[in-house]
């Protein structure tokens, strides 16, 4: 259960976060409008708040190349600590579509001439690296609509140099923190923190970080965005709340015409896309026997007819007709791990619920 509860109000513009208590004393009365918001409970004030006090509220970033933290925090409460995966498999599939378009362009059949890089002498960021920090500043975007954050604290990480000026202008790394901190700055003030001065700190709080990066503990990241955010604000100097909600984003596949191998029978089937039988891809829907799920991919399932000797029931895929058309099954998904509940959901037994591009869980300590 969420410690805090934020707010906003009726032109949604986030107000300083409340307790459970009173968040349920004002839908009960009708003062307020419960909804989700990318996973965290949040109500909407119907009527014009008491008071507009502000409190400093940080937001304290610890990036990462395999998992991230991120705190909300003020001088009086801890609201808010967030684990999530960083974008790290978009290389691979850059690579394995360079191949493949390169491979078909060996090939001995007609194609058009290939057109003169239109990149050249452009400034431009690698696809791995805006999307890694594309990621960030996504999350910065959706606590910024639901908390009243004043700063933003994020740890400045640098790329390894081997002496020399390598590293400082042509790094991947420093071209994409750099673009990262420019829309940063468009929500909210930043201050920036060296790896030293953050561990400095944390050994000043009496705070011990874990050595397993992976873990989906407080210690493991949070710990350090708890000091970031703590070195804006101040207050307690021990976490108050350590729960953790869990993002993790959602993989989409690029729409191809077809999939990179042969399927039985030579068929090569149709892959990728955001589209399944009218439902876009992750969005949040329920089932009358899975549940509160997610929506994956699809699958067309052909008619099939029986044939064969008498007392056999072989059967082959027929070509669909007016009375026996083709039917589009979806793939549901479990919000909490991802897994793969079942691949042939019928599309008119889902209720839409909302959009999503990401999955959350819950975590108490």
């Amino acid at each position: 259960m969420q410690k805090s509860v934020p707010v906003v109000d009726t032109n949604q513009i986030p107000l300083m976060p409340t307790t459970p208590e009173r968040a349920a004393k004002w839908i009960k009365s009708g003062k307020g409008t419960p909804f989700w918001k990318r996973g965290i409970f949040c109500v909407r004030l119907n009527v014009e708040p008491s008071a507009r006090n502000y409190q400093p509220i940080a937001c304290g970033i610890d990036p990462g190349s395999k998992m991230e933290g991120y705190t909300i925090s003020s001088a009086l409460h801890q609201y808010l600590n967030i684990q999530s995966r960083a974008v790290d498999w978009v290389k691979k599939h850059i690579k394995t579509r360079r191949e493949m378009r390169r491979s078909r362009r060996y090939r001995q059949t007609p194609c058009r001439q290939p057109r003169w890089n239109r990149l050249a002498n452009k400034i431009r960021l690698a696809p791995s690296t805006k999307a890694r920090w594309q990621w960030k500043l996504r999350i910065a975007s959706w606590l910024s609509k639901i908390y009243p954050i004043t700063v933003f604290v994020v740890e400045d990480i640098k790329a390894t140099s081997w002496g020399g000026k390598w590293g400082k202008t042509f790094s991947p790394l420093e071209v994409g923190k750099n673009w990262f901190y420019s829309q940063l700055q468009k929500i909210a003030p930043i201050e920036l923190l060296q790896g030293q001065e953050t561990a400095e700190l944390r050994n000043q709080l009496g705070l011990k970080k874990s050595k397993n990066k992976t873990a989906k503990i407080f210690s493991a990241h949070c710990v350090d965005s708890f000091t970031l955010a703590y070195s804006a604000v101040g207050g307690e100097t021990e976490p108050s709340n350590q729960d953790l909600l869990i993002v993790t984003p959602l993989r989409f596949h690029r729409r191809q015409l077809h999939r990179l191998e042969h399927a039985p029978g030579h068929i090569r089937s149709r892959y990728g896309g955001t589209m399944s039988a009218n439902f876009k891809r992750g969005s949040i829907v329920r089932h009358p026997k899975w549940g509160l799920t997610y929506v994956g991919g699809e699958m067309v399932r052909r008619p099939r007819a029986t044939c064969g000797r008498k007392g056999t029931r072989l059967t082959r895929r027929v070509k669909p007709t007016k009375r026996e058309p083709s039917r589009k099954l979806i793939s549901l998904h479990s919000i909490e791990t991802g897994k793969r509940l079942t691949q042939s959901a019928n599309p008119k037994d889902i209720q839409f619920l909302t959009y999503n591009t990401w999955r959350t869980r819950y975590l108490a300590s």
